[in-house]
């Protein structure tokens, strides 16, 4: 019977239908049955000869298990209510934020900003992806334009992860924040681009802190000087300084 029941496993797609069979034989009628759930369980522990490689549907599913996050950050000012001219591209001042992790390790990461009309993009490098070392980046952007800050940043929009939730204390008073929506980054669709663009010179499987300061921002400033077909082929540099 062990020979019969192997070849039923490697046929049938589970467990389910092992168990349901065997119910269905005059050998097993008055025998005892283990669950489904409990054969399952041998499997998993290796006490049977059959193996969960034998069984195609289940190498398929996925097993992880899904985590909710308890305390996700509620959106302040929604994408919902941001002023629908920001999407014609025609205003300067309006921006996308994001950051970069660094894929490797937990160390650095790289915040990164692009303007939505001049696609001009900034990238600052950053300690990680807490919101103590973000609003640390945007200090410094605040420090470069000073007095300016408020004419050149008039709108920042962001996702709704826990690095970014501290924009709204940190510039409530001078920029109007909003927040896209959950897993919706196509909200942001020209930071993302440009993003990818970043990881043509940091890519994934580099580490971010084996490139200084310094490398990171000759790596923006070459994005900066690619022209753009949609900027008719003018360069964001350019376009930005107009």
């Amino acid at each position: 019977m062990k020979k019969t029941g192997k070849i039923l496993v490697r046929k049938d797609p589970g467990s389910r239908l092992v168990v349901g069979y065997s119910k269905q034989q005059t050998y097993w009628k008055d025998k005892p049955m283990v669950s489904t759930k409990t054969l399952y369980n041998y499997i998993d522990q290796s006490l049977l000869r059959v193996r969960n490689i034998d069984f195609p549907m289940k190498t398929k599913r996925n097993t992880k298990t899904k985590h909710v996050r308890k305390h996700r950050r509620i959106l302040d000012t929604s994408i919902a209510e941001r002023p629908a001219e920001i999407e014609d591209r025609e205003e300067f001042g309006h921006w996308e934020i994001d950051s970069v992790e660094d894929q490797k390790t937990d160390d650095n990461a790289i915040l990164t900003i692009i303007e939505h009309k001049s696609r001009f993009y900034y990238t600052i490098k950053i300690d990680n992806q807490e919101h103590d070392s973000v609003d640390h980046g945007i200090k410094q952007l605040q420090s470069f334009y000073g007095e300016l800050f408020p004419q050149v940043f008039r709108t920042i929009t962001s996702d709704n992860g826990s690095d970014l939730y501290n924009l709204t204390p940190s510039l409530e008073s001078v920029t109007d924040i909003y927040f896209a929506r959950p897993y919706a980054d196509y909200a942001r669709g020209s930071n993302e681009r440009h993003n990818g663009l970043l990881r043509r010179y940091i890519p994934k499987r580099k580490a971010i802190s084996d490139y200084p300061r310094e490398a990171i921002q000759r790596i923006y400033q070459k994005i900066n000087n690619l022209p753009r077909r949609i900027l008719n082929h003018q360069q964001p540099a350019v376009v930005f300084k107009q």
